[in-house]
C-alpha cells in the first residue's frame, strides 16, 4: 500500500485551510500542520511535504500578498484552486457560560470580521492570536473560566470545545480562494487545468499595461484578476498577477504568452489549474 500523501497547511488542526485540504486532496492524505507560510513554502520547496495548501485571497480582505511573493520565490506550481466559506462561530470551553466571558482570541483578521458582535457586547476584549483554530486549542488546554475563541466549528469538533453562537461574522459572503501547490516535478502528472495565473512586469512606457491586456482581448480570453504589487528595489514601478480562463497548451492562449513575453521584461506561468468546487 502506498503511503499516503503529506499535505501541509498554515494553522493547526481544524483551520479552514484543513477544510480546504479536504477539498483539495480529498484521499489518502497525512495533514501536517505548520507554523507559518514561510514555513509552509520551504517545507514543500524541500520535499518535507507533497502538497501545500494556501490561502491566496479573501473576499472581504482581498489578497493575501505574502503568498504571491512567496510564489514568485520558491517556484512551486499551482495544481488546483478551491473556495471555502468563512463561517466563524463563538467556541468556549464546556460548562462556560456566554455571560462569562471576558475576552474572545483568534487571528487578527477573523477577529476584524466579527465587529458587529463586538459592538453587541462591549464587555468582551477582542485579542488577537496566531491562528483561528490554534485560539480553541489554547483556551481548552488551559481550561479558561473567562474566554471563548472564534474559529471554525471543525476546531470546535476537535478540541472538544462548545459551540456558544454559530456564524457570527459581519457578511455571510465570506469565502477565501485557496490553492493546492506541488513540487515541479509532480506538476507533470497532474491532468491539464482549466484556469492560469500569471506574473509579469511592463516596461516603463506608456501604454504597457494596456498593451498586456489586449494580447488577451483579442483572442477573447476571459481575464478574471488582475492586481499590481510594488516591484522591490524600483520604487513606484510594479509587477502584475493576472489570472485568466484558458490553458497555455490551448493555440490562442500560447500565442497570447508569445505575444507578451515580447512587450515584458518579465513574464512567468505561476500554474495552470482545476477548479474544485
Amino acid at each position: 500500500m502506498k503511503r499516503p500523501w503529506r499535505v501541509g497547511f498554515q494553522g493547526e488542526r481544524g483551520a479552514f485551510h484543513e477544510i480546504a485540504a479536504g477539498k483539495l486532496v480529498p484521499r489518502r492524505r497525512e495533514l501536517i500542520p505548520l507554523p507559518n507560510f514561510r514555513a509552509l513554502f520551504h517545507a514543500l520547496s524541500t520535499r518535507k511535504i507533497d502538497y501545500a495548501v494556501v490561502a491566496i485571497e479573501n473576499t472581504l480582505v482581498g489578497s493575501i500578498h505574502e503568498n504571491y511573493d512567496l510564489l514568485l520565490k520558491y517556484h512551486l506550481p499551482i495544481l488546483k484552486e478551491t473556495k471555502v466559506r468563512i463561517v466563524h462561530s463563538l467556541i468556549a470551553p464546556p460548562r462556560v457560560p456566554f455571560k462569562s466571558i471576558r475576552k474572545v482570541y483568534s487571528q487578527s483578521v477573523a477577529l476584524g470580521q466579527c465587529m458587529k458582535f463586538f459592538d453587541k457586547n462591549k464587555r468582551i476584549e477582542p485579542t488577537p492570536f496566531y491562528d483561528t483554530a490554534g485560539s480553541v486549542k489554547m483556551i481548552l488546554e488551559k481550561k479558561l473560566s473567562d474566554a471563548a475563541a472564534i474559529a471554525s466549528e471543525a476546531a470546535a469538533a476537535l478540541y472538544g470545545g462548545r459551540i456558544l453562537k454559530r456564524d457570527i461574522g459581519d457578511h455571510k459572503q465570506n469565502y477565501t480562494r485557496f490553492f493546492l501547490l506541488s513540487h515541479p516535478s509532480m506538476a507533470k502528472s497532474s491532468p491539464p487545468g482549466t484556469k492560469t495565473s500569471i506574473a509579469f512586469v511592463t516596461r516603463n512606457i506608456s501604454g504597457a499595461l494596456f498593451r498586456c491586456v489586449s494580447v488577451f482581448a483579442l483572442r477573447d480570453i476571459n481575464l478574471t484578476k488582475i492586481e499590481s504589487r510594488p516591484l522591490q528595489g524600483r520604487p513606484w514601478e510594479y509587477l502584475f498577477y493576472l489570472d485568466f480562463i484558458g490553458n497555455p497548451a490551448s493555440p490562442s492562449v500560447r500565442n497570447a504568452l508569445n505575444n507578451m513575453a515580447e512587450i515584458t521584461e518579465f513574464l512567468r506561468i505561476l500554474g495552470c489549474y482545476s477548479i474544485v468546487s
